[in-house]
């Protein structure tokens, strides 16, 4: 009899046990796909990026973001199948890392450093951007980077063009060694903004007034260039090449491994490639 009580007090132990491990697994692998499972609850992708950075994200005409990251973004959300949300907090905010859930991705032009790898997970390149120097078309003495010495050099808050001018970028893409630019001049100075659209409408009031030049990625201030008619122009050699990658908050790896098949499946059929096209004229998309 006491024998019989003793074998079901095991099996009770073992199965109490063994429920106890499906809480912890369960809870584990709700935790390590946090994002993912939020966006699929809620069938809602909510993208992050930046407000002003024409061809890649911009206000239309109609009040609408638009542009080659927002037409990846939605066609990314549609292949997840869930709705597209857009969010334009400030460069400085978004590269600060901690999103707590606020933000799920960050298709936005953005380039892996150092710093910013601390804070965000880099997922996968998928395009590449060279960064050159923008002056107003009255300036003949900067011809190139070995002219910015001393010079008041507009950037976009938090970005690797501020990185730049500050002598401090390190281009740290996960799994190649770290990449330092070169930087042919002395000190210059940045002044940093929160929007390009303002350091262009500084650096129009001509050389000198604000600002001597900007630094900004090529296929930006060409269309920036093209459409001021005559009010700017492309200086000098490219500075560096930008490898430009996803990134999210840290901490989900399941959702980082979707991100990275998802991408794949839209460079595999060319998707990449046609929206590339579309908004740059040429294909600067990367290979998955």
């Amino acid at each position: 009899m006491s024998t019989n009580n003793g074998k079901s007090d095991m099996k009770r132990f073992v199965a109490a046990v063994a429920a106890l491990g499906c809480v912890v697994v369960g809870a584990a692998s709700a935790q390590a796909g946090e994002t993912l499972d939020r966006v699929m609850k809620n069938k809602v992708l909510v993208e992050v990026t930046d407000q002003a950075y024409p061809p890649f994200s911009f206000l239309n005409d109609k009040g609408e973001m638009d542009g080659f990251d927002i037409d990846v973004a939605k066609e990314f959300a549609k292949r997840l199948g869930v709705e597209l949300k857009v969010e334009t907090p400030s460069w400085a905010i978004i590269t600060a890392g901690n999103w707590k859930g606020r933000w799920d991705i960050c298709i936005c032009s953005m380039t892996p450093t150092t710093e910013r790898a601390a804070v965000l997970d880099f997922v996968n390149e998928y395009y590449a951007a060279p960064a050159v120097i923008v002056v107003n078309s009255d300036n003949e003495d900067i011809k190139g980077a070995s002219d910015l010495s001393g010079k008041k050099l507009g950037a976009e808050a938090g970005t690797t063009y501020e990185k730049y001018i500050e002598k401090q970028l390190v281009i740290d893409v996960p799994g190649v060694d770290p990449v330092k630019p070169e930087f042919p001049f002395d000190n210059a100075t940045a002044v940093p903004y929160d929007s390009e659209d303002t350091a262009f409408q500084d650096l129009a009031l001509g050389s000198g007034k604000r600002l001597d030049a900007i630094v900004s990625g090529y296929l930006t201030a060409r269309e920036r260039v093209e459409k001021a008619e005559g009010k700017f122009k492309i200086v000098g050699d490219t500075l560096f090449a930008e490898p430009i990658w996803v990134s999210v908050d840290k901490g989900d790896p399941e959702w980082e491994a979707r991100i990275k098949e998802i991408f794949k499946d839209m460079e595999g059929d060319g998707t990449l490639t046609k929206l590339s096209e579309k908004w740059t004229g040429k294909d600067i998309s990367s290979k998955q």
